[in-house]
């Protein structure tokens, strides 16, 4: 019975990525030639090793030669370097006794000893650098030193003091006892002689005690007196009124009695120093008081700006003003939408011929010249280097009755909720098709349907649909009419006015029935409007003037040297002027409108207020710019103003499967994540009636009342029109209840 070990695997060997360091049984044997070499090396190795290397095996020598290629030379020099490094490891026992063989026992020579203990190192003047007796003084001693004689030269010595410096503390502490014991049998004597006087209790004479004029002297006691050194100058100042002399008797309860703490209520002797000298000094004419001078001078405050309370309405009703309108452009992405809207701006000399022709030169240098026409509104560098809109872009053109607003919006699906932004704040929309064989398809697929969706949703009711890109197809009617059909079917299951629709075919780069009609032979089918025509024909929409205030936070920018902090939007109810009080949400700062500019036409008096509808530029002060950013809202802060909610009902239409679920809750350009945190119920579109109480799970297009829940606050009011999006895509959207 074999006794081999047989693993039982689950899976195959293949999977395994094991390295194993078993020896190869399938590993071909060395040849005669290679084991030829092998003898006739290590022979060659070790006639050079000679006798001193013969401890070496014949099998290190051949895995040397083996792993040099048969070069001996290299193993030679590899077996001498490996076997020195064993011998200066480890010794052999002869070779240590060796070394004190010569030397008697215990008389090693100094040289060949081993220098084990080393003595520490010490100052050679002391401990912390002080100076020895013996060694030579230092400067600093010697500056000190001499110092010392010239107080002590100056300051009156007792009689039987010596003057010269203390140097010895012994010496030091007998001249203090001498001088005690001297002053003590002084006293005694000038009693005896003079009945008059007495000797008090505390060691001094009436006669001492009463002249005010000369410093008490220490008291006499029979008890041992404890030596003191002097103190400082600097801590005299602190304790002491008077400074202490040299040679004085310093007894602790003295120096307890003249002790005195500075009260620093008291004025500084500095201070009083100063006024005694000011006194001596001899009095004259009085200067002029600068300080008096610059107390009469006053800075006045900037003016606050004080609104001038102007009746909004009635000034707008006598202003005659042209139709002011918005629209967005929203498609499929690479449908020509910037192209279209440069073209028309360039045929409207809305940009000039100069600017025109850099642009073109610009993409001509980096190889895309066709998108010269795009560059007009894709002003970021980011966006002409990759060719696709990122954010909404702005351009304003005027035509006999409108003054325009282009928000360009961007058409790729990372830039959706950029494209919500630019909806929000547009009354109409034109929707571009690329009408090239296949784009067309795969854009309705796309984002030609969302975005037509969302316009929808957002609350653009009349629509313009732009044909482009017909020159590719060579103008063929039959194109047209196909994208029109299909266009017109969806447009109506989405809920447009198909009557305030118009279809109109075009071509951006070329030019053709934008502002001029088609001149192509090819295109003498079309004998509708042109795009510019579609545009005009647009009846301005009534906005709510005697609302409260809303306005949309557009942008966020300096507007120049004296107006450091400026906001751009479109008002969406109510008015506003100049020097009114606003209140930004959801930071709930408060702003002050210090100017203001409108993008429409500026007749007299229109720069001092604002009205729904129109674009403005607000001047702000007495507000950080930190509490400012895109998509605020402004309102009012005294009418009916906006409060950040974080939880509200709405009724929404479904574009996808909706259960409870995390989401991104859109409002124009402010966005907040949050939750839909129950489904009230399935409503009927027609009626609004709630046909099935809380759902599990809401299918697409279906009207479901929603509790959505949001993680901060938003100002949100009855009447907003929401997104609900998820993981990219856009799920809902609404109206807040």
């Amino acid at each position: 019975m074999s006794n081999r070990r047989v693993k039982s695997l689950d899976y195959d060997d293949d999977d395994l990525d094991y390295d194993y360091d078993e020896p190869n049984e399938d590993q071909e044997e060395l040849s005669n030639e290679d084991k030829e070499q092998l003898r006739l090396g290590t022979i060659e190795v070790r006639r050079v090793l000679g006798s001193v290397y013969q401890p070496l095996s014949t099998t290190e020598i051949e895995d040397a030669l083996w792993n040099y290629y048969y070069d001996v030379d290299k193993t030679v020099a590899h077996l001498k370097g490996k076997h020195q490094t064993k011998q200066a490891a480890k010794p052999s026992p002869s070779q240590s006794r060796d070394i004190f063989a010569d030397c008697p026992w215990g008389q090693i020579p100094e040289h060949r000893r081993a220098d084990i203990l080393i003595e520490p190192l010490h100052y050679p003047r002391g401990l912390l650098g002080g100076s020895s007796k013996e060694g030579k003084m230092s400067k600093l001693a010697a500056l000190a030193a001499k110092r010392r004689q010239k107080e002590a030269a100056s300051t009156p010595q007792p009689d039987n003091v010596a003057s010269e410096p203390q140097d010895d503390y012994a010496a030091s502490l007998s001249r203090l006892t001498l001088a005690n014991t001297t002053a003590k049998a002084r006293r005694a004597k000038e009693v005896e002689a003079d009945p008059g006087l007495k000797e008090n209790s505390d060691g001094t004479t009436n006669v001492e005690a009463s002249n005010k004029n000369e410093e008490p002297v220490g008291k006499v006691e029979d008890e041992p007196v404890v030596a003191r050194t002097q103190p400082s100058a600097f801590a005299g100042t602190f304790l002491f009124n008077a400074d202490v002399s040299v040679g004085r008797t310093l007894d602790p309860r003295a120096l307890k009695e003249e002790t005195q703490t500075f009260d620093f209520k008291d004025p500084s002797p500095d201070d009083v120093n100063t006024s005694q000298a000011k006194q001596q000094q001899p009095k004259t004419q009085p200067k002029a008081n600068v300080t008096n001078g610059i107390s009469g001078l006053s800075i006045s405050e900037v003016p606050k700006i004080k609104s001038k309370n102007i009746d909004v309405l009635s000034e707008y009703n006598k202003v005659k003003h042209k139709n002011a309108a918005n629209f967005v452009v929203i498609g499929h992405v690479d449908a020509g939408k910037s192209t279209l809207m440069g073209r028309l701006l360039f045929d409207l000399n809305a940009v000039d011929q100069r600017t025109m022709e850099k642009y073109k030169k610009e993409a001509e240098n980096i190889g895309k010249g066709s998108f010269a026409f795009a560059w007009v509104l894709d002003q970021g560098t980011e966006e002409r280097e990759r060719g696709v809109t990122i954010d909404i872009a702005t351009n304003k053109f005027d035509t006999e009755k409108t003054s325009f607003t282009i928000l360009d919006a961007p058409g790729h699906q990372d830039f959706v909720p950029n494209m919500i932004a630019g909806a929000s704040q547009a009354d109409f929309a034109v929707l571009v098709i690329d009408a090239s064989p296949g784009n067309f398809e795969s854009g309705l697929r796309g984002q030609t349907r969302e975005h037509a969706v969302l316009a929808k949703a957002i609350g653009v009711q009349r629509l313009i649909v732009a044909v482009n890109k017909l020159d590719t197809v060579q103008w063929s009617q039959q194109r047209f009419e196909e994208i029109k059909s299909q266009m017109t079917t969806f447009l109506k299951a989405t809920r447009f006015n198909l009557e305030s629709t118009a279809f109109i075919p075009c071509s951006g780069l070329e030019g053709q029935n934008i502002l001029k009609p088609v001149t192509i032979d090819t295109a003498s089918w079309y004998k509708g409007e042109t795009l510019v025509q579609a545009l005009d024909a647009y009846e301005p929409i009534t906005h709510s003037l005697d609302r409260p205030l809303r306005m949309t936070i557009g942008d966020v920018f300096r507007g120049g040297i004296q107006n450091p902090l400026s906001i751009s939007g479109r008002i969406e109810a109510g008015s506003l002027q100049v020097g009114e009080q606003i209140l930004i949400l959801p930071s709930g700062e408060k702003a002050t409108i210090k100017a203001l500019d409108l993008d429409a036409d500026d007749s007299e008096g229109i720069r001092e207020w604002a009205v729904a509808g129109q674009n403005v530029i607000l001047h702000l002060t007495d507000i950080d710019p930190i509490h400012l950013r895109s998509g605020d809202v402004v309102c009012s802060p005294t009418n009916q103003p906006l409060k950040n909610t974080t939880k509200f009902t709405a009724q929404i239409l479904t574009f996808a499967h909706l259960t409870p679920m995390n989401v991104d809750i859109h409002r124009g350009r402010l966005h907040v994540p949050g939750r839909i945190s129950q489904l009230v119920g399935v409503l009927d579109k027609k009626t609004g009636e709630i046909m099935k109480k809380k759902p599990k799970i809401a299918k697409p297009e279906e009207a479901v009342r929603v509790t959505v829940e949001l993680e901060r606050g938003m100002p949100i009011e009855s009447g907003n029109r929401i997104v609900l999006r998820s993981q990219g895509e856009t799920v809902a959207a609404g109206l807040v209840e």
